[in-house]
């Protein structure tokens, strides 16, 4: 049934999206005459990798800097780039992987080798399921650009700030997941763009019906701070990366 619901809603999603991305692809072209879109390699279920499609947010020549997390101040960001990011405009040209197979439109996302290659045995649960559009974790940090704005070393405070959170409600996802579960996440994904402050606050109320653990409800409304903590699986926060 899953995958049903993937195929429908990705093929109608591309129809209905199609007028507003099309416009937007020529504005990316035409900024450098280069295409519009950026193949991003993905770890996928059971290690797999796969070439997720995205709209192109960068300048061509400096899209391979070597940092796999990005900030919204990044100078690789383009003018077109910024409005493609701030609209999540990227991720609907995700949908293709759903319909072709290699994404599902909810699960958790999906990350790249350098990242993958430093889960702890159980975050390598995150890879025995297709990775997705959107998830408890897009949704809650939805503003990871903002986040990591003005880190010296972004992809060691991805790890340290958001990592083990991200993690952690992917795993709870895999636990609980069921189509009901997965329709009130694409209803929340589509109602964070219009308030994402009630939508956290029903998230919360979400994963306190689940009976998750209170720290990550806490961490799930963001109204504190986000500090350093342990990926699941181990006790050391990541100091390298």
């Amino acid at each position: 049934m899953k995958r049903i619901v993937d195929i429908t809603a990705s093929f109608s999603g591309l129809l209905i999206a199609g007028p507003l991305l099309i416009p937007v692809m020529v504005l990316v072209w035409l900024q450098d005459f280069k295409s519009p879109f950026y193949i991003a390699p993905r770890v996928g279920k059971d290690g797999k990798e796969f070439n997720m499609i995205k709209l192109r947010s960068m300048v061509v020549s400096k899209d391979n800097s070597g940092a796999d997390s990005t900030s919204s101040n990044d100078s690789r960001i383009t003018s077109i780039g910024r409005f493609i990011r701030k609209c999540k405009l990227d991720e609907l040209t995700q949908l293709w992987n759903v319909f072709a197979g290699s994404m599902s439109l909810v699960g958790p996302r999906p990350n790249v080798k350098n990242e993958t290659d430093l889960y702890t045995n159980v975050e390598k649960e995150l890879l025995s399921v297709k990775p997705g559009i959107t998830d408890f974790a897009s949704i809650i940090f939805s503003d990871e650009g903002e986040i990591l704005v003005g880190k010296k070393y972004p992809d060691l405070a991805y790890n340290q700030l958001i990592r083990p959170w991200k993690s952690r409600l992917g795993l709870i996802y895999i636990e609980k997941q069921s189509l009901i579960l997965d329709i009130q996440l694409i209803f929340c994904t589509i109602l964070a763009i219009l308030s994402k402050k009630n939508t956290l606050t029903w998230i919360a109320k979400k994963l306190h019906k689940l009976d998750v653990e209170e720290a990550v409800i806490t961490i799930a409304k963001r109204q504190v701070e986000l500090y350093p903590f342990p990926p699941p699986g181990t006790e050391e926060i990541v100091t390298q990366r």
